[in-house]
């Protein structure tokens, strides 16, 4: 890796918090500096604009939680197993974030739903690959018999994120873990009860 790109990829870990805890309209000029330890000049000499520094943070923030899915899931073949896995990551979502400030697709969606469309897009790109995954899961699930025929994968993966984006949400707002716990139990729940064939 080459000098600038250690340094881009250095700012993007610096300022990733920044963007995740104060949001985009929150995180001035100032405290992205401040996180980094650069100058303007130096920040623009990477990123043209506040803005592209956003969409590229959220990109490394989204792409690190999706690293550490993706190395949970490695060891379970059955898809009730993937899915309970999936339910269970979100305790790090939660207690112990790749980026302070909680999932940064929920944040990023919250926060751009009527102020700035670029992000928006963003985040629902980023939420509809979570949702193709996990329904995707379901979906060879039914197909190797581990999953109950007639499930339909796209509404099981829509309730399993409501209810644990829902749950950080009100753990985050409450600043009381057992909200993500309830939604979590629903969420195992569900698998248990409505995919076992």
């Amino acid at each position: 890796m080459s000098k600038g790109a250690e340094t881009k990829q250095r700012i993007l870990e610096l300022a990733a918090p920044v963007f995740n805890t104060k949001g985009y309209a929150g995180a001035s000029l100032t405290d992205i500096l401040k996180a980094t330890g650069l100058k303007k000049g130096g920040l623009y000499n990477h990123f043209e604009s506040k803005e592209e520094l956003a969409l590229a943070t959220f990109d490394w923030s989204v792409d690190q939680l999706s690293k550490r899915w993706r190395a949970a899931i490695a060891g379970k073949r059955n898809a009730l197993e993937r899915l309970m896995m999936a339910v269970d990551m979100f305790d790090d979502y939660y207690s112990n974030p790749i980026v302070p400030g909680g999932c940064p697709i929920l944040n990023t969606a919250i926060e751009s739903d009527d102020s700035n469309p670029v992000l928006r897009e963003l985040a629902q790109t980023k939420m509809t690959a979570m949702r193709h995954t996990l329904s995707s899961i379901v979906n060879k699930g039914i197909e190797r018999g581990e999953i109950r025929k007639g499930v339909d994968a796209v509404e099981i993966a829509v309730v399993v994120i409501a209810l644990l984006e829902g749950g950080i949400m009100l753990s985050k707002l409450y600043g009381d873990a057992a909200m993500l716990r309830s939604a979590q139990a629903q969420a195992r729940k569900i698998i248990e009860t409505e995919l076992t064939p």
